[in-house]
């Protein structure tokens, strides 16, 4: 919980991973050339003096973890999202058992989200079965620009793709968040395409999907998809460290996501460890839109509580305790929120 001139955040750091890219793990070249455009993103876009050193970087723990998410960072709850790009790491680059394991003696702090490729086609649909029974699986983190053998990525809308989003509501894996946001060295830019969003979010009306980075260099494209569907949520992730080395570029993010989709679809995420919580949330929750950026609406307090964690807690059904929630008047019904004049000069 975060407190600031009297009010108090419920913060879910919704995007977090416990990875590891040491020399001991790399399979080949590739796996060494995405630790490193990791370690970029964080050294070149971080406070000087939050950045770590490369060798910490590449493997942190849990014990790490818990202490910068939970004792440092105002966390009350965070949810794996992790990446497995077994093509470029031995033994995968997001650490299942060791996620999970800090998980099941972390219930109230921890969900973990796994992970499918379709292009496993029915061993792979099999393999989802069991990690959604043995995990409890409330969502998936898709990374559709991974490698796998001669594929350099794969999109949602492919057969065996439906097929898995199929099972996946079958199962109660309701939250599906997918990679669309700025690339990393070696994958495709073109495999992170916000287009395939479009389509799946339609189709699969049971499902919420979360597009982490918003989409981001194609912030435009994916707010015009998730303005007309109403399952498409934004992630902040990459997006808000920009809070710091380009304020005004993270206003005109926030500002877009705020005009056209409204502040009860954005979830606050660090990226962890990409980034730590820390000074993300106290920069965020001193965040305001600059005065002459007069296109934008104020960023309220109520929207940045929704944002920091209400959002996410309400979309993975957490307790947030009484004295964080917003009373009842501050919630609008469906439909009344700021950004829904801007849907309906769009849509009429």
């Amino acid at each position: 919980m975060y407190e600031k001139n009297g009010e108090k955040y419920y913060v879910v750091d919704a995007h977090v991973a416990l990875w590891d890219g040491r020399e001991s793990n790399l399979k080949n070249i590739h796996g060494k050339q995405f630790i490193d455009c990791f370690y970029d993103y964080h050294r070149n876009l971080s406070p000087e003096e939050v950045v770590w050193d490369y060798d910490t970087y590449t493997y942190y723990g849990g014990d790490r973890l818990m202490k910068d998410l939970f004792e440092d960072g105002y966390v009350d709850h965070a949810i794996f999202q992790p990446a497995f790009l077994g093509d470029f790491y031995a033994n995968g680059f997001g650490q299942t058992e060791e996620a999970w394991a800090l998980t099941q003696a972390n219930p109230d702090r921890l969900t973990y989200n796994h992970n499918f490729d379709p292009r496993n086609e029915q061993a792979g649909l099999d393999q989802l079965r069991r990690d959604a029974e043995r995990f409890g699986l409330k969502g998936v983190k898709l990374y559709t620009a991974e490698w796998h053998g001669d594929s350099r990525g794969y999109k949602l809308t492919d057969r065996w793709s439906y097929r898995y989003l199929e099972a996946a509501q079958e199962l109660g894996i309701t939250n599906i968040h997918v990679h669309k946001g700025p690339t990393i060295i070696p994958l495709d830019r073109d495999a992170f395409d916000v287009a395939d969003i479009d389509a799946v979010a339609t189709d699969f009306q049971g499902l919420n999907f979360v597009v982490e980075h918003c989409g981001l260099p194609r912030l435009e494209d994916f707010c015009w998809i998730a303005t007309q569907e109403t399952n498409v949520h934004a992630g902040l992730a990459v997006a808000i460290p920009f809070i710091h080395t380009r304020p005004r570029y993270f206003a005109q993010i926030i500002g877009e996501l705020m005009y056209w989709i409204g502040e009860d679809k954005i979830q606050f995420s660090s990226d962890y460890a990409l980034w730590t919580p820390k000074w993300l949330i106290e920069k965020f929750v001193d965040f305001e839109i600059p005065e002459d950026m007069t296109e934008y609406a104020p960023l309220t307090t109520t929207a940045k509580k929704k944002i920091l964690g209400l959002n996410a807690a309400k979309m993975y059904g957490l307790d947030v305790p009484a004295a964080l929630r917003l009373p009842e008047a501050e919630t609008p019904e469906p439909g009344l929120e700021v950004a829904a004049g801007a849907r309906e000069s769009v849509l009429s």
